[in-house]
């Protein structure tokens, strides 16, 4: 093992757009657009990372129809089965290489998303062994959930868990909470990212290496996290 991190004593990684593709936002830009809608970065700011029964209903407004978010939810998971079966789940590259770079270091790491644990059992279940605690997460009733992960599930402080989400909702609620955070957007999360300052944003899972790892965990210890963090 390398030598331990001082701060950090886990890494929470989201599982949709960080350890696996992102087989969301595509249908659901489609369903908006599809239908008359227009897919931009607001609209998808008021969709993704929130809870399923409030994305529904946003999606239902994005794309004009006079129906619920349940029953837009239903529509859209049925176009996203014929997508996944164009454009299968599949991990992203670099995802077990940076699940076990991170326990190197003596560091526990989670999963955790929006969809419930047969999400995480079909398609990273023969990593399970690799992740601590409950092993996933399901955050669809606490979006965005990095309070409840930090101190309800784990009982850290919230400076000793580093997430890493591709969706900027997330970014903001770390900065507000001062919680070390990496970006790994796609769409036009990368955008939001760098209006809130997000320092480190990635373009690939390999791109969070031991030295990124440490740095953030240095920023951790000096409270140098977040420009407002820092400020105070």
């Amino acid at each position: 093992m390398n030598r331990p991190l001082d701060r950090l004593r886990l890494v929470a990684l989201n599982i949709d757009g960080v350890l696996l593709n992102d087989t969301f936002s595509p249908v659901i830009g489609n369903f908006i657009t599809s239908r008359g809608g227009v897919y931009d970065a607001e609209t998808e700011r008021r969709i993704l990372s929130q809870s399923r029964r409030v994305a529904g209903g946003e999606m239902a407004r994005a794309a004009g129809l006079d129906i619920t978010g349940e029953e837009a939810l239903e529509i859209y998971f049925a176009e996203r089965a014929r997508h996944v079966a164009d454009h299968p789940v599949a991990p992203h590259p670099g995802a077990p290489e940076l699940i076990e770079r991170i326990r190197s270091l003596g560091v526990q790491v989670v999963c955790y998303g929006g969809l419930s644990k047969p999400h995480f059992d079909t398609h990273l279940g023969a990593w399970a062994h690799l992740f601590d605690g409950p092993g996933y997460v399901c955050t669809d009733s606490f979006r965005p959930g990095i309070k409840e992960i930090v101190t309800g599930v784990f009982d850290l402080g919230l400076d000793e868990v580093l997430f890493v989400d591709d969706v900027a909702r997330v970014a903001e609620a770390a900065k507000t909470l001062g919680v070390p955070f990496i970006g790994h957007p796609s769409s036009f999360q990368g955008t939001f990212m760098k209006e809130l300052e997000v320092r480190h944003i990635v373009d690939s899972l390999d791109a969070i290496d031991e030295e990124l790892l440490r740095m953030l965990d240095a920023e951790a210890a000096a409270g140098t996290l977040w420009p407002a963090v820092s400020a105070n």
